[in-house]
């Protein structure tokens, strides 16, 4: 398993969401979305080149993305889940470590949220 970091603007990504969330729906929606992106940040860890996981060349060299739909089925049994997560998370494998450059809505244009440089700081 490779250790998983945010950057600061990752770190800025998911206080916003769960912030706007927690307005929009309440504590304990907020506490299932935050489940939720834990359980995304280790699927990735846990496995970077994951089935579903997208290469995202474009964005720069072995840049990916995970959408959170796809670790639903990895929340702890018992635990209400997410009915329709909207974000994914954009990362790049460095030598043991997966950094997190941005956790982003999946209907934002990724090249407009991702500095090639700025992101993985």
């Amino acid at each position: 398993m490779f250790r998983y970091r945010l950057s600061q603007a990752a770190q800025g990504d998911v206080l916003g969401i769960l912030a706007w969330t927690h307005e929009q729906f309440g504590e304990a929606a907020r506490l299932r979305y935050e489940r939720l992106i834990v359980v995304a940040l280790r699927d990735v860890a846990s496995q970077p080149d994951r089935p579903g996981s997208i290469a995202r060349p474009e964005l720069g060299a072995g840049v990916r993305s995970w959408h959170l739909r796809l670790s639903r089925a990895h929340v702890e049994l018992g635990a209400e889940v997410v009915r329709r997560p909207r974000h994914f998370l954009v990362y790049r494998v460095e030598p043991a470590l997966v950094v997190v450059g941005r956790v982003l809505h999946d209907a934002m244009e990724l090249a407009r949220h991702l500095d090639r440089e700025a992101s993985w700081k």
